[in-house]
């Protein structure tokens, strides 16, 4: 089982950049697939990034193409996610997730903020 604690959120202008950070508990942190997903106000959970357990390989939502970068730390049990060029629809609360098996998201942290302004 893996805990995940999820800062780096807050407030930023249009075209500003962030950079969330998620801290993962427990020994075997490289075992996991990591991702992030975002959840605006009256809006459903979306995936935005995905990163594998070994070789970096990632996978991003059209929407954050290009402006967006998904990086792990396996020593540190860290996984990142670099966001620039932020637009005011990025606004949303930013969960981190593990998966143990395939990208089946079983672990969630309790999520950070990201608010962008026009």
């Amino acid at each position: 089982q893996v805990q995940l604690v999820e800062s780096g959120g807050g407030w930023v202008q249009a075209g500003g950049s962030l950079r969330l950070s998620c801290a993962a508990s427990g020994r075997t942190f490289s075992s996991y697939a990591m991702g992030w997903f975002r959840q605006a106000p009256r809006k459903e959970r979306e995936f935005v990034a995905r990163i594998n357990r070994s070789r970096g390989f990632t996978a991003y939502a059209d929407s954050v193409k290009g402006r967006f970068t998904i990086s792990r730390d396996n020593a540190n049990n860290t996984v990142y996610l670099q966001m620039n060029s932020l637009k005011p629809e990025d606004t949303a609360v930013y969960y981190c997730a593990a998966a143990l098996v395939g990208y089946n998201w079983n672990y969630w942290g309790q999520g950070t903020q990201v608010t962008v302004s026009s």
